[in-house]
């Protein structure tokens, strides 16, 4: 029988791509979400729904926000989990400077409640994703798991940051407890179908969502924020990797589990970084369209480059990322181009 694994904020963008690689490697994904970062269809999410048809499976589905804990706690009484992999959480490095409370409350208190949830139900194994935003404003480059962390430049950082402490405080203390970290980079792309991949709701927060959103014509130009960092061109570098990539990192983290490994911490990157007008290079060459941009303001909380040393993760989880930016910027033209208006009005 297939092990049943909790998908937390299933529905957005990496947890739905994870969602696809569970069920390719055998696993009975349970979904839940609270349609935050979501696009609803009927009861559940469209993302679930075309994976679904693009499958040919089912998918169980709960509408659930983790800070009802008695709606969490009625989900573990009625299923006997394997593994819990984290997803759910507010993102947006940008509103989390100018609305901190919230991100303390949303990520802080719901991964609370999750963890005393797992911990009363005895489902001791978990996969957290984190950020590399944890390592704050890089000491050196590339960046590897030895590198300092908790100098966060943002609250959204700093949420990831706690928690990851809460986790191996957790892992110390309860000593047949099994955690991986997998300290993100920046996820791009979209599944190769075409019928899944990123869509932000309002405006986007991150870089290339804009980019697909400008060259499909939703939005009229793209704000570069910052042109003298001091990086090859001034704009802000950043390592960027395949969300299908980065969903295989979570498959290889359940099996690195079964070994009672403790608590564990990996970078998931490609070790290479790219600025931001590269990569409107690269959009532009994908899509076959100009994308119009203005130089505007640093945001508050960015940082001039950042980029993994992803070694370890090859090492000790057998993991490494396989798609190049040509594919990366590929399949989320194929995405954006399929589905102008996101899942809204997408072509599925």
């Amino acid at each position: 029988m297939a092990e049943k694994v909790l998908v937390t904020g299933g529905g957005g963008y990496i947890g739905s791509h994870c969602v696809v690689e569970l069920i390719e490697a055998g696993y009975q994904p349970i979904v839940v979400d609270n349609f935050s970062n979501a696009v609803r269809e009927g009861n559940v999410p469209e993302s679930i729904r075309r994976i679904e048809k693009l499958l040919k499976t089912s998918i169980e589905f709960h509408e659930l926000d983790l800070l009802d804990r008695p709606g969490l706690e009625k989900l573990f009484k009625k299923h006997s989990f394997s593994a819990v992999i984290h997803f759910a959480g507010l993102k947006a490095v940008g509103e989390s400077v100018e609305k901190p409370l919230l991100y303390y409350k949303v990520n802080l208190t719901a991964f609370m409640n999750l963890l005393e949830v797992m911990q009363a139900h005895r489902v001791r194994n978990l996969v957290f994703s984190s950020s590399a935003t944890v390592y704050g404003d890089p000491q050196r480059l590339p960046i590897d798991e030895q590198h300092p962390v908790g100098g966060c430049t943002n609250p959204y950082g700093k949420t990831k940051y706690f928690i990851e402490e809460m986790v191996k405080d957790h892992c110390k203390a309860e000593k047949d407890w099994n955690a991986v970290l997998l300290r993100y980079f920046n996820p791009i792309g979209a599944h190769c179908s075409g019928q899944i991949g990123e869509d932000p709701q309002g405006i986007p927060n991150n870089l290339l969502p804009y980019v697909a959103q400008v060259a499909v014509g939703r939005r009229e130009c793209l704000s570069v924020y910052g042109n003298d960092y001091d990086t090859i061109d001034g704009t802000g570098v950043r390592d960027y990797i395949h969300v299908v990539d980065l969903a295989k990192g979570h498959i290889a983290a359940l099996k690195k589990l079964k070994e009672d490994c403790g608590c564990k911490v990996y970078n998931l990157g490609t070790g290479k970084g790219y600025s931001v007008l590269e990569m409107v290079k690269a959009m532009e060459k994908a899509s076959g369209k100009e994308i119009p941009y203005k130089i505007a303001p640093r945001r508050g909380g960015d940082v001039a480059s950042c980029y993994a040393d992803p070694r370890v993760a090859e090492k000790e989880l057998g993991w490494k990322a396989q798609f190049d930016l040509e594919r990366m910027c590929e399949d989320l033209w194929r995405w954006q181009s399929m589905n102008p208006t996101g899942f809204s009005n997408g072509t599925c």
